[in-house]
């Protein structure tokens, strides 16, 4: 549809992204949800700890496809829709854990492009691990460079939502729309 636009909430671990996105649904915008948790959330029902440890290319495939099926079905909607993380997440990840990049991450990051991305850096005064976040707040600051160096790699002019409460970083998404 002519007036949807994709819109991308990206950042480090533990920097208010779903709290982002959960203000924005409850203001009536249609979100998808991040799809990492599920993903790993399914790999412990099976005895696997942390999955993107693991075997990091079988997670990240299962991500590529999750986020790819998300783009697609953003397209039936109209209007603005954002996403919690993009098809270039899976990426900087990988970039993150030094792995190499395989071709088909690289094409379609190239082939799936958003309207706008949002960066939320890290903030260590929200910071906490769960049972899906293994990440230190150190590691979090390795991620947020590697998000930010692959979307600029694919001419994405990042957003970066400062620390602040819910209700001035929906502010600061929804006035640069």
């Amino acid at each position: 549809m002519s007036n949807l636009k994709k819109i991308v909430i990206t950042g480090a671990p533990s920097s208010g992204k779903t709290t982002l996105i959960n203000q924005l649904k409850h203001l009536g915008y249609y979100c998808f949800p991040e799809i990492s948790r599920h993903v790993t959330e399914q790999a412990q029902l099976q005895g696997i700890e942390q999955m993107f440890l693991h075997d990091p290319y079988l997670f990240s495939e299962k991500l590529l496809e999750g986020r790819m099926q998300q783009y697609y079905e953003a397209k039936e909607f109209s209007g603005i829709v954002f996403l919690d993380r993009g098809i270039p997440d899976v990426e900087a990840y990988l970039h993150f854990t030094e792995k190499e990049i395989p071709e088909k991450f690289i094409k379609a990051s190239q082939n799936h492009v958003y309207d706008a991305v949002f960066l939320l850096p890290p903030w260590e005064a929200i910071y906490e691990n769960d049972a899906q976040r293994y990440e230190t707040f150190a590691q979090a600051e390795l991620i947020d460079q590697h998000l930010k160096a692959t979307y600029e790699k694919y001419g994405y002019q990042l957003y970066v939502v400062p620390p602040g409460t819910i209700h001035e970083r929906v502010s600061y998404v929804l006035e640069r729309l």
